[in-house]
């Protein structure tokens, strides 16, 4: 039996997604940019993914802007917002826990002239609405930070943090990385303060290679790609309509089943840190304000990558880390305070719909087993 426990790296596609994608490839084959009724069905399928979304989101279809990912539809919030909006400010706060695609956006920025300010979070671990504010004057355009974190699971006060933000300075845009938050957690657009917002489609059970970036009403951003103006011109290219029909059927199938899925994850969640206190070797720190669906726990004296390759020969498959950091030492970790050596001793457990408590008990008794026969080999 294979034991999938990494579904924040990626999501296997669902049937209503897969089934939504070959239709779109077979019969509804058309360009949306096309004048004839082959474009004009096409785009149908498009607008009815956009309006999926809108309606997950609470906000309107017209805000939403189909990307080839979050890695692009961040790009474009943050390198769009700064190019829109130099002539207000120079200074850009993110937090210090971003993914990548935020962070090398940023520094990307920084060599532009942008100044860039990285937000800790307090001794705790914990942010605060309060740590960004501070840091908020005349000359900041944009703030960044993510709903919730992809390594460890931590939850970020993100409506909190638009508000304080721009009572301190109303010209501020705010924008947020919702991946690891789209379909787990309630999000509500509207009345947020949030002006920018990316999601995922391969990580909530639609295939990879579809995203969609959230450009609140009266905010422009410059656009990073150029050419036949699709999408009102601030995303050119022709839109991937397989990919765009089985991310609105993986999110209308998500958004029913929200409430389902958000009381499946506490309870293994729960489950998992219960079993855990049966291995001496397995440390857990207390988890306040973190997402049931990402768990994050170490073994002591196993690499965290050597743990990882071990439980792969059962079927179980782990990250370590964020899959988008190939390895590297964790960033995140560091920021939150972690010691290098438990650094390279976590691991992260990503929950599906389909993760049963008996694949918790598997992946415990395998991690025990494992941080026996390999501390033996030392």
């Amino acid at each position: 039996m294979e034991i999938y426990l990494d579904n924040s790296a990626t999501t296997k596609s669902c049937k209503e997604a897969v089934d939504a994608a070959v239709w779109a490839m077979q019969e509804e084959y058309g360009n949306p940019s096309s004048l004839h009724r082959r474009g004009f069905t096409a785009q149908k399928l498009c607008e009815e993914a956009r309006s999926a979304l809108a309606a997950a989101l609470s906000c309107a279809p017209s805000e939403l802007y189909f990307t080839s990912g979050a890695t692009e539809a961040n790009n474009m919030a943050l390198i769009g917002a700064a190019e829109a909006r130099k002539r207000r400010g120079k200074t850009i706060l993110v937090s210090a826990v971003e993914h990548p695609s935020v962070l090398e956006a940023a520094l990307f920025l920084e060599k532009q002239g942008y100044r860039i300010k990285k937000i800790p979070p307090a001794e705790d671990g914990i942010f605060t609405a309060e740590s960004f504010a501070k840091e908020v004057d005349g000359d900041t355009i944009l703030v960044s930070a993510m709903a919730v974190n992809n390594e460890t699971g931590l939850i970020l006060p993100v409506k909190e943090i638009a508000k304080s933000v721009k009572a301190k300075n109303p010209d501020v845009l705010f924008h947020t990385d919702a991946v690891q938050a789209f379909l787990k957690r309630p999000i509500r657009l509207k009345g947020s303060g949030i002006d920018l917002l990316s999601v995922s489609g391969h990580k909530v059970y639609a295939p990879k290679g579809v995203g969609a970036l959230y450009i609140k009403k009266g905010v422009r951003i410059a656009p990073l790609l150029y050419g036949g103006g699709q999408q009102g011109g601030v995303r050119s290219g022709t839109e991937p309509v397989p990919l765009i029909a089985a991310f609105g059927a993986a999110v209308q199938k998500g958004k029913q089943r929200l409430s389902e899925n958000m009381a499946h994850y506490a309870q293994l969640s729960a489950f998992l840190e219960e079993r855990a206190k049966a291995v001496p070797q397995i440390r857990m720190e207390k988890r306040p304000q973190h997402a049931p669906h990402i768990v994050s726990l170490s073994v002591y004296g196993i690499r965290s990558e050597t743990m990882l390759h071990y439980l792969e020969q059962f079927g179980i498959y782990v990250s370590s880390g964020s899959a988008c950091s190939k390895g590297k030492r964790s960033h995140v970790l560091e920021a939150l305070g972690v010691d290098r050596m438990t650094a390279d001793e976590t691991l992260r457990i990503s929950f599906s719909p389909d993760t049963t408590q008996e694949m918790i008990e598997e992946l415990i008794c395998r991690i025990a087993e494992g941080a026996r026969s390999l501390a033996a080999q030392r």
